[in-house]
């Protein structure tokens, strides 16, 4: 009886044992951004996704692993000749990401190692395309040209390339001594270009600045001589009043009688003056008829007075 017991209990325990594996060969968890390919008989069944997911036991089984994640695969240095034949070391970095886990799978046998050596070929060629100053002044367009020809080889593959970053382009040694000897014209060039900008602005500049100076002094003087012909001018007119007024005080005077007294004495005075001027300067002397003496040239003066001042009147 206890044999028998023993007997029931062992295969009670094994049948456990046997629905637990089973269980436990049935129920699978996918993680997230991952995908399980599933064969059954060694034939493709099923892709399964992140979660909870049931299987056959015995009868299906995990084929592939897929991560569906962004991948970054460095892509190992490589030669490359550019368009006028310059051989240089390109290597870069290429981020891709899978897009269908059954064409990763099943269309290519390793789609890691098929993509990166795509990655290498297809830079070669773009890389043939251009010359050497291009490739470094072009470089984003260069990472865009190898990403559309992926994509368009990669599409069977189920892979598609989000981006690919060339990390360093080495030429030889005597291109780069090259290269440098040119940078360093260039330098000096600018630096002289710029020198002669500054020398040729200073230049202007002073120019300028005589140009104003002369413009200035011109529009002194003329503004010097503008006032010196209005004061010549103001001159002019304050001694003609004055001599106007002069006058017209002269001929107040001479039309009363003290005034004519006065006259009478002053060319008396003024002739004998220039009879004495005369009697010095002359070894003649001429002695005045009646009709000469002073009191006959005071008369004719006055007699020629009183006529102007009657005709005035």
């Amino acid at each position: 009886m206890d044999i028998l017991f023993d007997y029931v209990l062992r295969i009670e325990t094994f049948l456990l044992l046997f629905v637990l594996v089973l269980l436990k060969s049935s129920i699978i968890f996918v993680p997230q951004n991952r995908a399980y390919l599933i064969e059954r008989f060694g034939k493709f069944q099923s892709t399964r996704e992140a979660g909870l997911n049931f299987i056959l036991p015995f009868v299906d089984r995990i084929a592939a692993d897929r991560s569906l994640k962004e991948q970054a695969v460095d892509v190992p240095e490589q030669s490359a000749i550019t368009k006028d034949n310059i051989s240089l070391r390109v290597d870069g970095v290429l981020y891709f990401r899978v897009l269908d886990p059954y064409k990763a799978t099943y269309g290519v046998d390793s789609y890691v190692f098929a993509v990166t050596q795509l990655a290498q070929t297809t830079m070669r060629s773009e890389l043939g395309k251009m010359e050497l100053d291009k490739t470094f002044e072009e470089r984003d367009l260069l990472n865009t040209n190898i990403v559309a020809a992926i994509n368009d080889a990669a599409g069977p593959w189920g892979i598609q390339v989000m981006r690919y970053e060339i990390k360093d382009i080495v030429p030889p040694q005597s291109v780069m001594e090259a290269m440098e000897a040119q940078m360093k014209a260039e330098r000096v060039k600018r630096a002289q270009i710029l020198e002669s900008e500054g020398d040729r602005q200073a230049a202007i500049n002073r120019a300028e600045g005589e140009k104003a100076s002369v413009v200035l002094a011109a529009e002194a003087d003329k503004e010097e001589q503008v006032l010196r012909a209005e004061g010549e001018a103001k001159a002019i007119i304050a001694v003609a009043d004055a001599q106007a007024e002069a006058l017209r005080v002269v001929g107040e005077t001479a039309n009363t009688e003290q005034g004519q007294k006065a006259i009478q004495l002053d060319l008396a005075t003024k002739a004998i003056e220039a009879k004495q001027a005369i009697a010095k300067e002359s070894s003649v002397v001429l002695l005045p008829d009646g009709n000469t003496d002073a009191a006959s040239v005071v008369a004719q003066a006055m007699t020629i007075i009183n006529q102007m001042n009657s005709k005035g009147a």
